[in-house]
């Protein structure tokens, strides 16, 4: 349950972003909201559509904080559940959040009611669906023992269905059609976004997906791979902090400035045999790795091999870094996601992985699949059909583009749940699939030393939405993004991301703590 709780509260949308922040320097003033409803807001309830078989809606007063508005609940068939909250002043525009993990998630969520709230400050309608069930009642995957079709609702029916309902319901109650359309989540819900563009390009017009699960499947393989490796060897918290403090003495500098970031970790060229202190024989102390764990730990970097061949990518060096928790305790960013901490507990990458191949991707499930069975040699393929339903993989958006959609994707180096080179991978596919003018309407954006969707030891925190509606409504790409770190509420650095593949280069003048003092150059 730990992958499920960790993924839920990260996924719905970027934590660490700070979406909307840039409002004053944006290119359309999108908080310019003065549409009004055609009707009120209880005739909703007679809404019809022939997916709806609940509808609910309620006028909410104005408080102190958030203003007056309408809120629509209900269910899609067979059990997806919806919101839609429609402001009494509307600025034209739809805004969509996302699912992390096996979704599930309650509609009134603390963290997705404050990103609501947010929104319909700024005048958005809002919307979000639980994918079909609830996390509380079916935990992680196991909602397709009640109801087989519910997997195709989480795959990819539930956030089209929502996202159409959500435009018809708006047309209704204002009298006039959504403007512009806009999606914005992270992990699970940067997957759910990535599927919209591929194959509902109508739904939105500017999609961000923040270190997004591309590759469910892929993911599954390679959590699969650690989980064999790290259990053979075992690894402390003392021993992550040691390699983490040989990966950033080996590489922090390669890019020419010594800064305690990694600025791509493929030049870091770390091998824990060679450049970690060996333990010696029948010996096992904290300051030494043996051989066992030392090729447990290049196998985290190296993702899964199948028939000699490398099948999916691992975690870069300098995403074990040491970082510091909400509650002040600081250690490795591997553990309780890639390292478990206890014997009897199950690090969260791997046990969404057992979800996915207990639940998902046999017909029927195995609630008692056995991981260590998995041939990586003959068995990879056990997973193509379930790829072909959540997968957001094929990098054609050439209907995306001839919409006029805009995607904006962003992932951190230092991403210790999902693999940065999936999405860098994607990115580079896409760009081969759609030509060389792709970043007119598709750019990626990688943050050294982030974690995922935040966090991590780098500069995490950035206003992508601002971007994206300049991107949509002026047409104006963005060519990079200011991200900053924030400790103890404090601004401490700030740092350009940069549109892929550029990379931010100190111009060697000034602080190395200040964006402006960085360009973005060819690498």
């Amino acid at each position: 349950m730990l992958a499920i709780a960790v993924l839920m509260a990260t996924a719905a949308a970027p934590v660490r972003a700070q979406d909307f922040t840039e409002l004053k320097t944006s290119l359309v003033d999108y908080s310019q909201a003065n549409l009004e409803p055609s009707k009120s807001c209880e005739e909703l309830d007679k809404f019809k559509s022939k997916e709806i078989v609940q509808i609910a809606a309620a006028a909410t007063p104005a408080t102190d904080t958030v203003p007056a508005y309408c809120r629509v609940i209900g269910q899609l068939s067979p059990e997806i559940a919806f919101e839609v909250s429609l402001p009494a002043k509307w600025n034209g525009r739809f805004y969509m959040i996302g699912n992390g993990g096996f979704a599930g998630d309650a509609l009134d969520n603390p963290g997705r009611v404050a990103q609501r709230n947010e929104a319909l400050k700024l005048g958005f309608a809002f919307a979000q669906t639980n994918t079909g069930h609830y996390a509380s009642k079916e935990p992680g995957a196991s909602f397709v023992m009640s109801n087989p079709e519910k997997a195709i609702d989480y795959a990819y029916r539930a956030v089209h269905l929502t996202a159409k309902t959500t435009k018809d319901i708006a047309k209704d109650y204002y009298g006039k059609p959504v403007l512009h359309a806009y999606w914005n989540s992270c992990s699970n819900g940067g997957r759910q976004g990535l599927i919209e563009a591929q194959r509902f390009p109508d739904d939105f017009d500017g999609i961000v997906a923040n270190s997004p699960w591309v590759d469910q499947t892929g993911f599954t393989i390679g959590a699969i791979w650690n989980q064999k490796a790290l259990s053979a060897a075992p690894l402390t918290p003392a021993k992550l902090a040691l390699v983490a403090d040989k990966v950033m003495a080996k590489c922090d500098a390669i890019d020419g400035l010594k800064d305690g970031l990694i600025d791509d970790p493929r030049k870091c060229n770390f091998d824990p045999s060679r450049d970690v202190p060996a333990c010696s024989a029948s010996t096992d102390a904290p300051d030494c790795l043996t051989p066992e764990q030392a090729a447990a730990i290049s196998k985290v970097y190296s993702g899964p091999i199948s028939n000699g061949k490398p099948f999916f990518p691992g975690y870069m060096p300098g995403s074990e870094a040491v970082v510091t928790g909400a509650g002040g305790a600081s250690g490795s960013a591997w553990l309780n996601l890639i390292v478990a901490t206890q014997p009897d507990r199950k690090p969260a990458d791997f046990n969404l992985a057992e979800g996915a191949m207990r639940y998902l991707v046999p017909k029927p499930p195995k609630p008692d699949y056995d991981y260590q069975t998995f041939d990586f040699d003959r068995e990879v393929h056990l997973l193509d059909d379930w790829s072909k339903l959540a997968d957001a993989k094929n990098p054609d958006l050439s209907k995306f583009k001839k919409h006029g959609g805009k995607l904006l994707m962003t992932y951190g180096w230092a991403d210790t749940i999902l693999q940065p080179m999936m999405g860098v991978n994607y990115f580079e596919q896409a760009v081969a699939k759609n030509g060389p003018d792709t970043t007119e309407f598709f750019r990626l954006f990688m943050a050294p030393g982030m974690g995922h969707c935040g966090g991590g030891i780098g500069p995490d925190r950035h206003d992508a939405m601002t971007a994206m509606i300049g991107w949509v409504e002026k047409g104006t790409a963005p060519a990079s993004m200011v991200a900053s770190r924030v400790v103890d509420k404090q601004v401490v650095r700030t740092r350009p991301l940069c549109s892929y593949p550029q990379v931010a280069r100190y111009s060697g003048q000034g602080s190395i703590d200040d964006a402006a003092n960085f360009r973005c150059v060819a690498p």
